[in-house]
């Protein structure tokens, strides 16, 4: 497999400026903010830079093999990220109560964020050549394909991510051609068990989260303080903020995660509604550039994977932003290229290369 890796190089280098100059730039963004977020900590930043500069190559690296490198491989990806997410099950490195992370020495490594990559990619090489609308059983098999893997994920427990796992997989079976009908019943079905989840899948503080987020003065110093503390920073920033590494939220620890999870208020307060126009239409552009590779891709299996990816990107940001504003309950969701994260900032240059594969790589007409 290797040797016809390497070969895949021999064609020509492939290349989309304007995602790859549009990441870089989010990525030096993110380092300027981390810098500010972690207190001046330059072990920190140094630490993200060499996590950047390794994510780009290899996104560079990753955009090189044809889409059909990755269509004939999905299964076996899949498979190794399967494997890896038990094996941490099993002997992972615990922290704080959880089993998300597999500790090889010189990184740490969070074997769900891999898995939120292959999992939409194999959806889409397994669902690329159906009949539309997809059939009944190949929409059960993908959802029990789905399902096992995001109970996978939230017995670790990371509820955060195996939401994000469910949406990715949902994203490419609703691009697959899934039936408006089956969406209603589903949704409907879905809505009727949720007292039964409530009872029997949310762990105690999981619960205590979304009856937070109805009423965080409930207990503003205990599970209310870290979002009361987010919308104080991000009010008080104002139009344009109160300056690099002057927010009082941030630098006086009022607000807790500010490298990770709460990173984007840090950015609210220093830099105010203008540094946070700036930093959304960075992420609108890149969705707008996803959106066109995906129209003008070359066949149903690249258009799948890019839909998929870039909506899995999508949701990632839409669910850290909704989180630090309190619109959705507090689940632990880093900000892509910004927050600090090692596992999580290279599984999206993963995801890019990915994506740049599939639409810069055309077939040859035939003549």
């Amino acid at each position: 497999m290797i040797r016809k890796f390497l070969n895949l190089f021999r064609n020509g280098v492939y290349f989309d400026q304007y995602l790859f100059i549009s990441i870089t730039l989010l990525s030096l963004m993110g380092l300027v903010f981390l810098f500010s977020a972690s207190q001046g900590n330059i072990e920190t930043t140094i630490k993200q830079s060499f996590f950047v500069l390794f994510g780009l190559i290899l996104m560079f690296a990753v955009s090189q093999p044809d889409p059909d490198f990755y269509k004939n491989n999905s299964l076996l990806f899949f498979l190794i990220s399967v494997l890896l997410v038990v094996i941490t099950l099993l002997t992972g490195k615990e922290i704080n109560g959880a089993k998300r992370w597999l500790d090889l020495g010189f990184f740490t490594l969070q074997t769900s964020e891999i898995i939120k990559i292959t999992l939409p990619v194999f959806l889409a090489s397994y669902l690329f050549d159906k009949s539309l609308p997809i059939s009944f059983k190949n929409t059960i098999v993908s959802l029990i394909l789905i399902f096992f893997i995001v109970n996978l994920v939230r017995i670790q427990p990371d509820l955060g991510t195996s939401l994000v796992i469910l949406i990715a997989g949902l994203y490419i079976l609703f691009l697959a051609g899934l039936s408006w009908r089956f969406i209603g019943v589903s949704a409907g079905l879905f809505t009727l068990s949720l007292p039964y989840i409530w009872n029997n899948f949310l762990e105690p503080f999981q619960k205590q989260r979304i009856l937070t987020l109805f009423d965080p003065n409930s207990d503003p110093y205990g599970s209310g303080w870290n979002i009361t503390q987010s919308k104080i920073a991000i009010g008080s920033g104002g139009f344009t903020g109160k300056g690099y590494q002057q927010g009082s939220q941030a630098h006086l620890d009022f607000l807790p995660e500010t490298e990770t999870d709460f990173i984007f208020s840090v950015i609210a307060e220093e830099f105010g509604f203008f540094g946070v126009c700036v930093l959304l239409g960075i992420f609108f552009f890149i969705l707008l550039r996803c959106l066109y590779l995906a129209l003008n891709a070359r066949d149903r299996f690249c258009r799948l994977t890019i839909g998929g990816l870039s909506l899995l990107f999508l949701s990632t940001v839409f669910i850290n932003l909704s989180m630090v504003v309190g619109i959705i309950p507090v689940v632990g969701m880093p900000l892509p290229f910004i927050s600090k994260g090692g596992s999580s900032l290279l599984s999206f240059y993963i995801a890019f290369g990915i994506i740049i594969s599939m639409a810069t790589h055309k077939k040859l007409m035939r003549r």
